[in-house]
Order: structure tokens, then sequence, then C-alpha cells
């Protein structure tokens, strides 16, 4: 097959090849593949990324790649999926943009190939199994650092990419329970579908439409905490208007150790990777032994304040460079 002089480039840089489907990949001669499939570009994902670069370390007969959609849909998920397809890919991680949606393609996968899901599940699927954050347990983590900043109470506003991911939906059903019988009130979940530009937008729409009613912004995806904060730092309404986000993106963690973002739930992307890669390898080779009887491997959260923000940040640098 025919390369751009990035793919090339890309190829021969690592085993680890992350993709906007700019070409149908070129595999390793003689390895089975490995293909881990995420649902837009953000840092979170260079974590991850990190975590798969180990793995294909300690497992040199397999080509192990990394999958990046050009937009956030399922559409695009499905057209790398049904190249992987024809590539005869032995193994797939995936984290669902929209998992109701993608049935029957994650099914067609399945019977080919082993199918994990990663940070969203997609349990109507015949994926064998999950290994990510319990993100309802993380939605209550989240409505308490939420409660926390607004002890009185006060409206929020929610904003995430989509509200077809599992993962939103289950964030959102965390952040409920855990603001039942407060004084607190979710006004709306604003979406942008990926779009960071977008994200921003929204937030900044909030701020002028809302006005001091608003007392908190919550975003719930990587991206959407760092749009927030440079909103607003926009409209100069640091302190005034609270921040709660989720993930470890460097505007997030920088928000935190100015004191504009009150904390930030963080996962361990790094985890996803590593953990993913490791537990396929073994089950394409015939090892059952690592799925839970709920096919679930749930990996903890952490939560990130001023207290610890330093620390945890400068180990996040480390993960980042290339």
């Amino acid at each position: 097959m025919k390369l751009t002089k990035r793919q090339a480039v890309l190829g021969a840089a690592s085993t680890i090849l992350a993709t906007p489907l700019l070409g149908r990949p070129v595999l390793a001669a003689d390895k089975p593949l490995i293909a881990f499939v995420v649902n837009v570009p953000a840092d979170f994902w260079v974590i991850a990324r990190r975590g798969l670069e180990k793995a294909a370390a300690e497992l040199p007969n397999y080509d192990v790649r990394m999958f990046i959609p050009g937009e956030m849909s399922a559409a695009a998920q499905k057209q790398i999926l049904e190249d992987l397809l024809a590539l005869n890919v032995a193994g797939v991680t995936i984290s669902p943009v929209n998992p109701d949606n993608s049935t029957d393609i994650l099914n067609r996968i399945a019977e080919k190939a082993a199918l994990f899901t990663v940070d969203g599940d997609a349990p109507n699927s015949n994926r064998i199994m999950y290994i990510g954050t319990d993100n309802v347990d993380a939605g209550r983590e989240h409505g308490k650092l939420i409660l926390k900043a607004l002890p009185e109470g006060g409206k929020i506003m929610l904003f995430v990419g989509t509200m077809e991911a599992a993962n939103a939906q289950e964030r959102v059903q965390g952040i409920k329970e855990a603001l039942e019988g407060s004084k607190v009130e979710i006004v709306d979940i604003r979406t942008d579908g990926g779009d960071q530009a977008k994200a921003r937008a929204n937030a900044e729409d909030t701020l002028t439409k809302y006005g001091d009613e608003i007392q908190l912004l919550s975003g719930l995806w990587a991206y959407n905490t760092p749009q927030i904060y440079n909103a607003v730092k926009a409209a100069g309404k640091e302190g005034s208007v609270k921040i709660v986000g989720f993930d470890e993106d460097q505007l997030t963690l920088r928000g935190i150790s100015e004191g504009v973002i009150e904390a930030t739930v963080v996962q361990q992307p790094y985890e996803f990777g590593y953990q993913s890669v490791m537990a396929l390898a073994r089950y394409i080779e015939g090892d059952r032994s690592m799925v839970p009887d709920n096919k679930m491997q749930i990996i903890p959260t952490k939560i990130i304040d001023q207290s610890n923000v330093q620390e945890f940040a400068d180990s996040v640098r480390e993960m980042l460079k290339s």
C-alpha cells in the first residue's frame, strides 16, 4: 500500500502508530495486530500511548498501534474498525463514542478478534471485558467536589463532548446522586461534539447568558475543563465562578495551582493503555484468567487539588514527553 511521507516516518519511528486515518495502516510483517482505538485527540490519550509503548516493548511479537479518528463520531470509529477487519486484527481495545449505535460493528470485530472496551463501555456488545474507571463512582466523587465548592448551594452547568457516550451518562448519574438533597441545581448539560472551539464557546455563552446566576462550571471530559478555564479567565470571573473538572490536562493542573479551578477527578490513562494491551495479548494466547466474573476491571481515580497538584503535574509532564 502507498504511504504518505508522514505515515512512513511514523511507522519507522515506533511500533505505536497514531493516525486520523490518513490512510490504511501497513502492518509489521508476521506480527498479530493489537489496535487501541480512541474517541478524540487529547493529552489524556497521549498519556495512554505511553502505556501502550511500555506494553509494546514487553510484547515484541505483536504490532501494537493507537488509532485516533479524524472526528469524534461513531461513523469515524466504524471506518477504523472496518479497516482493522480487513487487516485481520487480532485484538482491539476501543473507547466507543456511541456504544448503542456501534453494537453491530463491535460485534463484527468480536467475531474475528478479541474485543475490550476502555474508558467508556459498550455492555450491550459482545466485548470480552471493560478496563477503566467506574464512571458512576467517579461522578459521585466529582459531585462531592461540587458540594465542597458550593456549601450553600447554587446553580451549575455541566459540559461534555456528547451525552451518547456511556462514560458521560454514568458521570452525570453519579453527580446527580451526590447532589441529591442539596441546594445545588444543575441548570443544563452543554455538549460540543468533540469540538474544542465549541467547548469554549459553550462556556462563554453560559457566562454571558446567565451572568451571576451561575456559580460553578463543571467539565466532564479532559478538554472541557481547560476551555472552561480559558472562558472564565477571559471574562475576569476567577473566584466568582467556581470550576471543577475531570482528567489531567496541563491547563487544568495550572488552573488548580492558580486557585482558579477547585479540583479535578483524574483517571489513570497510562494504566488504561498498558493493562488493556497486556491483557489482550494474554487473551489472544488463550489465557482467560484476567477476565473478572463481572467482565469489568476497574482502575481507581484520584482527586487532585492544591495540596497535591505540583507533584502530580510533574509526573504528567514526564509522561507527556515524546
